[in-house]
C-alpha cells in the first residue's frame, strides 16, 4: 500500500502544476527589459537599403516599434489596428522586419498598407534576440530617453491599445 502513495503524490502534484499552469497568460511573460534601456543597433531600411536606422535615431521620441514579417499569420491579424494608429498620428510606429525576404515583406506592406514611418530588416535576427523577440509580432513602447516601458507579446489588440498602450503614451508625451 505504502508503494502506492508516493507515486500518487507525485501523480497529484503534477497535476496541480499543470492546473495552475493553464490558469496562466502566456502573454504576461515578464520582460526584463522593462523600464531599461532599449538595445541600441543600426539596420539597413527595408525600403531605401542604402541607409541605416538605429535607435539614436530616435532620442527624445517617444515611439512603437513592431517587429513584424510577412510570414506571420498574427502580423496580418494586428495590421489593421496599426494602419488606424499611424493614421491617429498619436505616436510614430516603426517596423522591425524580423528574418524576412525583402521582397516579400515589401509585397507585404504594398497590399496591407504601410503604417510604418520606415521599417529596419532584421535578415538575421539578431536585434530581435537583442529585445528579447519571443516570436512575431511583438510590439514595444519606447519613452523618449530610449526606456523600454511596454512590451506586447503577441498580436496589438483593440483592448491593449485602449487600455494600456495609448494611455501610456500620452503619459510619456506629458513626461516630456
Amino acid at each position: 500500500m505504502i508503494r502506492f502513495i508516493a507515486p500518487l503524490a507525485v501523480f497529484i502534484g503534477i497535476a496541480v502544476f499543470l492546473l495552475i499552469g493553464l490558469d496562466l497568460n502566456p502573454r504576461n511573460v515578464p520582460s526584463p527589459l522593462i523600464d531599461k534601456a532599449a538595445p541600441a543597433f543600426q539596420l539597413s531600411q527595408l525600403h531605401q537599403p542604402e541607409k541605416t536606422f538605429s535607435r539614436s535615431d530616435m532620442a527624445g521620441k517617444v515611439w512603437l516599434l513592431n517587429v513584424w514579417a510577412s510570414w506571420c499569420v498574427s502580423c496580418r491579424a494586428e495590421h489593421p489596428l496599426l494602419i488606424a494608429l499611424a493614421k491617429q498620428n498619436i505616436v510614430p510606429i516603426y517596423g522591425l522586419n524580423y528574418k524576412d525576404k525583402r521582397t516579400d515583406a515589401i509585397r507585404w506592406l504594398r497590399q496591407l498598407g504601410n503604417p510604418y514611418v520606415l521599417s529596419a530588416q532584421d535578415v538575421e535576427g539578431k536585434v530581435g534576440f537583442d529585445y528579447g523577440v519571443y516570436g512575431v509580432p511583438e510590439t514595444y513602447l519606447i519613452d523618449q530617453n530610449g526606456t523600454i516601458r511596454y512590451k506586447q507579446i503577441g498580436p496589438v489588440t483593440r483592448k491593449a491599445l485602449d487600455e494600456t498602450i495609448i494611455p501610456l503614451i500620452k503619459k510619456l508625451k506629458l513626461e516630456s
